[in-house]
């Protein structure tokens, strides 16, 4: 029952996810931004969530964790609802949306840890490949109503109403979860600066080999996914307006967008499944590779018939998303109970700091590019996947190898 409440407060915690990127080409236009200031202001929720994950995280091992999750929740309305009403521009919208980020760091992770503390039977990492391919499904569903409420009433609108969700999902974690007997309240916790940054905890963590690996691979991972999920619609938006009348676009940008996070929904499902099989190691390794190969030739298909962008997307979004449960799974199942909470937010500062840098590598990639004439997709898919190619590299021939010879 507590996975179950936490996938529904989950997708509404991330209602306003995607709307900045569902509205980056109409902010764009309207404050005159370039590539690379549009994906800072993608970038900036990364900033807010790196900042507050670490200290989200670690209390996690010390007070009730679903007075984070609600407090967190509130943090990131107050984030969607001063984009919506109060922004004026590129100096001050990169402060609402780090503040929406900084919201939602403190629910993401504490959501995964209120499941792993009370979930006991069956295979553990089913239900964190679940929690985690949720994303997926809020994602899209932010997409969608975004796209919706942008078309119908403009992108303030959307951020205003969006911001109903993260708030309410708040309420839903506090009211529908029980406090564990060892939790104390969040009022009498006693806070120190150095739970911002545990060193001395995350020192404990690194020791463990096998999460750092874990950790390197989930920070190439969403350094790759969130930047293309910042500029989806753009991308599609642009392939719409060069193509011939005879090979328009079936559905708008934000649908398209929708359809391709529901796709990485059971992606990421079968894939944890599939890591269980074969092996995680094994697993990771083949789908970075392929994520790789798929997201340079999405970026050089702008050209084409719709039906073949559409397609590489597609199988784009399913490879990206395909390690993402077995990466998180595998960081949980490696690390003792003790220090779990601290885990989780080293593996969240490092994953999402890869977070924070793709979207505005990507941008600036394509402002690169189009100074030497280019349409610069291609490069700036390129600029975002090298980075798994990177880390499959370190494994295979460096990692691996060297823990199969300490063990043998």
């Amino acid at each position: 029952m507590t996975t179950y409440l936490m996938l529904i407060t989950q997708v509404l915690s991330i209602m306003g996810f995607a709307c900045y990127a569902a509205s980056l080409t109409l902010i764009q236009a309207e404050w005159q931004l370039s590539n690379f200031e549009s994906g800072f202001l993608a970038s900036s929720f990364f900033i807010g969530y790196v900042l507050i994950v670490p200290l989200a995280t670690t209390l996690t091992d010390k007070v009730d964790t679903r007075q984070i999750y609600l407090l967190g929740g509130l943090v990131a309305s107050l984030g969607l609802l001063g984009m919506g009403h109060s922004s004026t521009g590129f100096h001050d919208a990169w402060i609402y949306l780090m503040l929406h980020g900084a919201g939602v760091s403190a629910t993401y992770m504490p959501g995964l840890k209120i499941i792993s503390d009370r979930v006991h039977i069956g295979e553990v990492s089913r239900h964190i490949s679940f929690y985690t391919a949720f994303f997926g499904i809020g994602a899209a569903l932010s997409y969608f109503v975004s796209g919706i409420l942008i078309e119908d009433f403009g992108w303030r609108a959307a951020f205003l109403t969006t911001a109903i969700g993260p708030g309410l999902g708040g309420i839903f974690a506090w009211l529908g979860t029980q406090q564990l007997p060892h939790e104390k309240s969040l009022l009498d916790a006693q806070f120190e600066w150095k739970d911002i940054f545990p060193m001395e905890r995350w020192k404990k963590v690194l020791q463990v080999k096998e999460a750092f690996a874990y950790m390197l691979g989930y920070s190439a991972h969403t350094l790759e996914l969130f930047a293309s999920r910042s500029w989806l619609v753009a991308f599609f938006v642009y392939c719409a307006s060069i193509a011939s009348p005879e090979n328009t676009f079936p559905m708008t940008a934000t649908l398209i967008a929708t359809l391709i996070n529901l796709i990485g929904v059971p992606a990421s499902i079968i894939g944890n499944e599939m890591a269980l099989r074969i092996g995680r190691h094994r697993w990771v390794f083949w789908v970075m590779i392929g994520s790789a190969m798929s997201g340079i030739a999405l970026g050089a298909a702008v050209n084409l018939h719709w039906s073949i962008i559409l397609a590489l997307a597609l199988l784009h979004s399913i490879l990206i998303m395909a390690d993402s449960a077995t990466l998180t799974a595998g960081l949980v199942m490696s690390v003792p109970p003790e220090i779990k909470g601290s885990a989780m937010g080293l593996h969240s500062v490092m994953g999402f700091g890869g977070g924070l840098l793709g979207p505005a590598i990507f941008g600036a990639t394509l402002d690169l590019s189009r100074a030497f004439h280019h349409d610069g997709w291609t490069a700036a898919y390129a600029s975002i996947v090298i980075w798994g190619l990177l880390f499959v590299f370190y494994t295979q021939f460096y990692f691996w190898k060297t823990k199969r010879k300490s063990n043998s």
